[in-house]
Parts: C-alpha cells; sequence; structure tokens
C-alpha cells in the first residue's frame, strides 16, 4: 500500500518536475561559451549573454550592436585566425543605444559588475553613428538586415500582415523606441500599413493594457517571450529568425513587404580615444573582407 501511494505521489508531482526542467530550456546564452577551468552559467541567474571573452587587459575591445549576437562566434573565431596575436578580445552585445550611453559615461553596471573598458570598435546603425560622429575617427559600411515577423512555430494566431498586430488579443513583444534604434523604424512600418492609427493602437492603447509589451532587451526578450508563449508575434530583424531557426528554436518568420519594410545600414566606428589604436584597424580592415561579409550573410544579413 505504501509504494502504491508513494508511486501515486510520484505520478502527480511528475508534469511539475518535467514543467520546472524545462522552465528555462530556451535561455540564453545562445552562443558557444569560451573555454576555462571552470564554467559556472546557471539558467535564469547568472548567465550575462551580452558579454564576451577576456574581460581582463584585452587586446581589443568591440562595442556591437545587440543584435549581431549569433555573428560573434564565428567573427572572432575567423580574426583571430586571420591576426593570432590578438588572443585577449571583450565584446559586449547590449542594444545599441545603451552602448551610446556607456560611450558618453565611461561605465556601465550590470548586477553587480562595473565594467569601465572603453571601445576601440563600436557598431551601429548608420542614423546612431551619425549622431555620434564627433567620437569616431574612421567608419565604415559593412551590412545591411530588414525586419521581419517572428511568431512561433504553426503561426497559433495566424499574423499575416502587419495590421493583424492591432487585432485585440494579439500579444506583441515590442522594441522599446527609447533605446532599441529598430523600434521606430518598426514604428514607421506600422504607419505605412496603417497609419497612425494603427501606431496607436499598438504603441499606447495595447501597452496600456498589457498586449504590447515593451522590451530592454528585444534579441533576447523576443525570441523568449515567443518560445515561451508570452507573446504571439514580435517584430525583430530577419537575422534574428534566420538564427533562432539555426539552433532549432521552434519561430517562424513572416516576411513584411518592401513597400512596408525599413532597411538597416549598420557602421562599424573607431573611436577616437581608441586604447588599442592598430587593433582597430586591424579589425576594421578585417571587417571589409569576404571572409567577415560570408559570416553574416549565414546568419540572414545582406552584404551588398
Amino acid at each position: 500500500m505504501r509504494k502504491f501511494v508513494l508511486s501515486s505521489l510520484l505520478l502527480a508531482l511528475l508534469p511539475n518536475l518535467q514543467l520546472r526542467a524545462q522552465e528555462h530550456r530556451f535561455d540564453p546564452p545562445w552562443n558557444n561559451p569560451p573555454k576555462s577551468a571552470l564554467n559556472f552559467t546557471v539558467p535564469g541567474i547568472d548567465n550575462v549573454p551580452d558579454l564576451y571573452g577576456d574581460i581582463e587587459n584585452p587586446q581589443l575591445t568591440i562595442f556591437f550592436a545587440g543584435n549581431q549576437f549569433m555573428v560573434v562566434d564565428d567573427l572572432l573565431t575567423a580574426f583571430k585566425k586571420e591576426y593570432p596575436k590578438y588572443e585577449r578580445i571583450f565584446v559586449e552585445t547590449l542594444p545599441p543605444g545603451i552602448l551610446a550611453k556607456q560611450i558618453k559615461g565611461g561605465s556601465v553596471t550590470i548586477g553587480n559588475l562595473r565594467i569601465t573598458h572603453k571601445p576601440d570598435i563600436y557598431t551601429a546603425s548608420k542614423r546612431a553613428i551619425q549622431e555620434m560622429a564627433d567620437y569616431f575617427s574612421h567608419t565604415q559600411i559593412y551590412c545591411y538586415n530588414n525586419i521581419c515577423l517572428m511568431v512561433p512555430r504553426g503561426n497559433p494566431a495566424n499574423i499575416q500582415t502587419l495590421n493583424d498586430l492591432g487585432k485585440p488579443n494579439v500579444r506583441i513583444s515590442m522594441p522599446n523606441p527609447l533605446w532599441e534604434g529598430i523600434g521606430e523604424q518598426i514604428k514607421a512600418s506600422y504607419k505605412k500599413a496603417g497609419g497612425e492609427q494603427l501606431v496607436k493602437k499598438i504603441m499606447e492603447d495595447k501597452v496600456q493594457d498589457g498586449r504590447t509589451y515593451l522590451t530592454k532587451i528585444h534579441h533576447r526578450e523576443s525570441p523568449m517571450r515567443i518560445l515561451y508563449n508570452q507573446a504571439d508575434v514580435a517584430p525583430v530583424w530577419t537575422s534574428e529568425v534566420v538564427y533562432q531557426k539555426l539552433i532549432g528554436h521552434p519561430v517562424e518568420g513572416i516576411t513584411i513587404p518592401d513597400a512596408q519594410n525599413t532597411t538597416a545600414t549598420y557602421v562599424a566606428a573607431k573611436l577616437k580615444n581608441a586604447p588599442h589604436k592598430q587593433a582597430a584597424d586591424d579589425f576594421l580592415k578585417f571587417m571589409a573582407s569576404s571572409v567577415a561579409k560570408q559570416i553574416y550573410k549565414k546568419y540572414g544579413f545582406t552584404i551588398d
């Protein structure tokens, strides 16, 4: 009888145990971590997905636009192969607006960690780079990207167009335009598709009732909200859907027509006060190479 009761109790608890085991199954970091004597990544608590590499005495520091986190593994491996003298590289892939504030203010604190590294290279949209032109000694265009809609596999909410995002019951994960450049571009697409009425519905009315969730780090939050059934749709860069599918996550992409879309132009900039000027020059030269361009193309960016 006792065995029967114990077995019944375990069967009753099994669904909850399975759910707990799957709570973080889609959590970042999605990149390959660097080798170390100890890997102590704890999903949901200590995972630090947007800081990469060697924070101690780096030979090159790069602040990448956050939505390019997926290229970091391949890009740095290829760069180190071509320039083996650079062994210690530190990279941040926070939202570009946050990185811009960090550059201007000189530091950022994440959790209990304060970072005061000055970047050698900053990459962002053409508009963001132009707004900070006085900070840079050299700039160069290296790739392009378009917006699409990320939905769960099977598209259960039957999202077909941007106008569908205005439906009352559709839950949206939306980049906050205050610090994510993609946010303003998506708002422009809403206006093209449904005028100011659609913009108001998505960015005001649905924000107030909780159906539009404004992210702080869209390249992490939006895929996670789709994967954990917290959102029905998320406007993202095309490269983000390509990457999530490459790593086997159950998402799909809905194409936005060219007439309603926006193309982002990405620019790499060398800081005037770059601590490692030669390393910065070498990295910019590498970014213009066919090797770097093919890596970006692999992850859904366009290169011409």
